[in-house]
């Protein structure tokens, strides 16, 4: 059981890479918002639900593994946050990185109440939560960003 909570923890393995592994872990949402963008609204919204639930799970289960309730290694959070961020938008690589770089930023500042929760719950719903809140403002600003954004956008490749 130990080595199926660390592979749900890590986002399967992503977690152990040995430099910046939350960013590397969030790497993981892209392909999941490419597979997700395709479901609809109530479909995408179980699927994220059933993902909560486990990353609780993991992330609970591998800080008592590690002794750690925050270990680095587990980055199932990320995965869960950036998939707040880019919630019900179409796939598209701009928005993907874009949504990345907003839930990364938001993450890292952790703006309250996410660093409210970060400090006081240590545990997996914790380590969960302050990236669903980072998730939240992630959403905002690339809703905000992308209008205004969308002209240049067009252009890329």
């Amino acid at each position: 059981m130990n080595r199926l909570i660390l592979f749900f923890s890590s986002n399967a393995g992503l977690g152990y890479f040995p430099v910046a592994p939350g960013t590397v872990g969030t790497l993981a949402g892209i392909p999941c918002f490419y597979l997700l963008a395709r479901m609809p609204a109530g479909l995408y919204v179980l699927t994220w639900c059933a993902l909560l639930l486990l990353a609780f799970w993991a992330a609970e289960g591998a800080g008592r593994i590690y002794g750690v309730a925050d270990d680095g290694r587990i980055v199932i959070d990320e995965l869960v946050g950036y998939l707040v961020t880019v919630a019900f938008l179409p796939f598209s690589w701009s928005t993907a990185l874009l949504g990345f770089l907003f839930f990364r930023g938001f993450d890292i500042f952790k703006i309250p109440p996410a660093s409210w929760i970060d400090r006081h719950w240590k545990n997996g719903v914790g380590v969960v939560l302050d990236d669903v809140v980072a998730g939240l403002y992630g959403a905002l600003a690339l809703r905000l960003c992308l209008p205004l954004l969308q002209p240049y956008l067009e252009n890329l490749p």
